[in-house]
């Protein structure tokens, strides 16, 4: 189990974490919180009707790993528009649709961060340090949403776009001021493929 998710009984999975991942893990988590922000009406008393009706951003976030948490529904980087008109057209078609999606997914991508660190704060360590995460499916679909998350957004401080990339970290010098961030990545990666494992065995 060290390192790596298997299942338990009842459809949930279980991964050996020492006190350092378990930090690790929670500070990331509490920094992509921090990075998504508090949900619409945070200020506000809760109006449920309110915010249901309640419009997002048609624009996309200028920071590039919120662009890349929330990324344009209609852009292609494969393909280049065929002219202004058909650019145009793929921008207001983008942008209707980040008005009308973005909340959603954010409250999302918030309440899996939180139940990253809801679980983590509720572990009991084990004699030797570290504890034993034990997640039932929902935890189980929320981590993977929380860690598939956590790798977009280091991937795109390191500028990671396609799997070459990926490679290339493996040969990153110890002296290079990314590798503690490239560590977390390719860790963080492991645990995910993993906890996909389990969920579909």
């Amino acid at each position: 189990m060290p390192g790596h998710f298997e299942p338990i009984p009842g459809g949930g999975a279980a991964v050996a974490l020492d006190d350092v991942e378990i930090s690790i893990i929670r500070s990331l988590a509490v920094q992509l919180l921090e990075l998504i922000g508090p949900g619409p009406g945070a200020d506000t008393p809760e109006d449920p009707l309110a915010e249901l009706f309640a419009e997002g951003p048609s624009e996309p976030p200028a920071d590039p790993v919120l662009r890349r948490l929330f990324p344009d529904a209609y852009s292609d980087p494969e393909k280049a528009p065929d002219s202004p008109a058909e650019a145009e057209e793929r921008r207001a078609h983008s942008a209707e649709f980040r008005r009308f999606t973005e909340n959603d997914l954010r409250t999302g991508k918030r309440e899996n961060a939180l139940a990253v660190i809801r679980t983590l704060n509720e572990l009991s360590p084990v004699d030797e340090g570290g504890a034993i995460l034990k997640l039932s499916p929902e935890e189980s679909r929320r981590w993977l949403g929380a860690l598939n998350d956590l790798r977009l957004a280091i991937g795109a401080r390191l500028d990671i776009t396609d799997e070459d990339d990926t490679d290339l970290l493996y040969r990153l010098p110890d002296e290079d001021p990314r590798k503690p961030m490239v560590m977390a990545y390719l860790w963080l990666g492991g645990l995910q493929e993993t906890l996909v494992t389990t969920l579909l065995a």
